[in-house]
């Protein structure tokens, strides 16, 4: 826990494996516990002030209640809402019942693209879609266009970036919207190379972008201890509030989706309920600096 970085990354990607399970290595604790009350052992039990206090470090800030909310907030929800999804209709009303301010989605597709804009309309009269990416806005959109995040090894089309800008009544936000290819676990370790690709062709947008604060939402198929984000982590803040395990829904193991800030605060981030997504919602209150 205290050195995940020790583990290198050149054979299957175990560093980037080990980092996006981080936070539960914590478990190993209860049992070590419990092997030192059996054996009455006061030296081990001391011994395991180490990891508890190395946990606590890392991932206990996460446990902790939220700062208040600030007039200048923006709720938003991301959201990858999976092409198979039986209930678009239903899935975009689970999210604006949220009432956020900003809704990112991924995997849209025909003919459950259309439904997700009339659904959404009334609630959010501004939207920029690109490629199987979204946004949808109660504050006015400018300047929308696609960000080429797509790896050399994807040769098909794939359209999966968006960036545009939103109007706030406390200033422009450059809005970033993504969804960086999936990763495997196989028998050779962590098939992650296209998603760190296109994690670095993203982060390298990001470092370019002129506007002062940029939000970032995604699928990014990571979480934000995993190296293979560090292009996007060493540059954006990520959550300082909540664990908000989204993936996979019926037994949620580890943040995928993110929602990442430059020049603010990501302050506290949970998840909704299930939709007919393999992924849950996720709904994060951001505060500018």
């Amino acid at each position: 826990m205290a050195f995940p970085g020790a583990v290198p990354n050149s054979v299957g990607r175990l560093g980037s494996l080990l980092e996006a399970f981080l936070a539960w290595l914590g478990l190993l604790v209860p049992t070590l516990l419990v092997l030192a009350l059996l054996r009455r052992s006061a030296t081990a039990l001391i011994a395991l002030l180490l990891p508890v206090g190395i946990w606590t470090h890392l991932f206990g800030g996460l446990l902790l209640p939220g700062s208040a909310p600030d007039p200048r907030d923006l709720l938003v929800v991301q959201h990858n809402v999976s092409d198979e999804n039986p209930d678009p209709a239903g899935t975009a009303r689970a999210l604006a019942d949220a009432r956020p301010d900003l809704i990112a989605l991924e995997e849209l597709v025909s003919p459950a693209l259309a439904v997700y804009a009339k659904t959404l309309a009334p609630d959010y009269p501004y939207h920029a879609i690109r490629g199987t990416v979204g946004l949808w806005s109660k504050h006015p959109l400018t300047g929308a266009r696609s960000i080429d995040i797509k790896p050399r090894q994807i040769t098909e089309p794939w359209s999966r970036g968006l960036r545009t800008v939103v109007h706030t009544p406390h200033g422009a936000v450059a809005a970033y919207v993504a969804h960086l290819p999936s990763v495997r676990i196989r028998a050779s370790g962590l098939a992650s190379s296209a998603r760190d690709e296109s994690a670095r062709l993203l982060g390298e947008a990001i470092a370019g972008e002129e506007l002062r604060t940029v939000l970032l939402l995604g699928d990014l198929n990571g979480t934000v201890d995993d190296r293979g984000l560090a292009p996007l982590t060493s540059r954006m803040n990520p959550a300082v509030r909540g664990f908000a395990f989204s993936f996979p829904v019926a037994l949620p193991l580890a943040r995928i989706d993110q929602v990442m800030a430059r020049s603010a605060t990501v302050a506290h981030i949970r998840t909704l309920s299930a939709t007919g997504s393999d992924h849950l919602p996720v709904i994060a209150r951001v505060t500018p600096t």
